[in-house]
């Protein structure tokens, strides 16, 4: 059971980034469109469930060349994406977020917002959850958390979008620690 909840601690701190870029594009709208908000909340989340896919494939392969070392592997991993997403969110560049949400802005922005998922998906090899059960997870998780950023875009503005980034940092690098014990 322990797994599982790491499991989907890891999906609601890989999800911060699609919330944020998430309630960034609802800041553009005037109203909830809930066709947009669902093409943000699916496209986030199948990216952000297929990039663990390939990293869980390249974690597998090497997994009996670094066995004894997983644990602190994990910490190193998700330590260093933690710390890429604080450090993404408190750099003075605003992004740009364009009021339209076409399909090609939509590939980038699941792609640029999913890279992280793929390097945590090379310890998903660890936790020892079955690869599909992680997967259904980050990506439920992610597809629920962008279109709730979306609609809370629209009404809030950008108000959290810097604090969310910065909680899922902070939350990738205490599961880190916990991998070393």
């Amino acid at each position: 059971m322990a797994n599982y909840i790491k499991v989907f601690l890891i999906a609601v701190s890989l999800a911060m980034d699609a919330l944020s870029v998430s309630i960034a594009s609802g800041t553009k709208s005037s109203r909830i469109k809930l066709v947009d908000a669902l093409k943000v909340g699916a496209t986030f989340g199948l990216f952000q469930a297929g990039m663990p896919v390939i990293g869980w494939s390249i974690g597998e392969t090497f997994r009996d060349k670094v066995d004894s070392y997983t644990g602190l592997i994990a910490f190193v991993l998700l330590s260093v994406i933690g710390l890429k997403m604080i450090y993404d969110a408190v750099k003075e560049e605003d992004e740009e977020v364009t009021s339209s949400i076409s399909f090609k802005l939509l590939i980038g922005m699941g792609i640029a917002t999913s890279i992280d998922a793929l390097i945590v998906g090379t310890t998903l090899v660890l936790i020892k959850v079955p690869l599909f059960v992680s997967v259904l997870i980050i990506g439920i998780v992610t597809f629920v958390l962008s279109i709730l950023g979306y609609s809370f875009g629209v009404k809030l503005g950008t108000a959290f979008g810097k604090r969310i980034e910065i909680a899922g940092g902070l939350l990738l690098i205490f599961i880190g620690i916990t991998f070393l014990f």
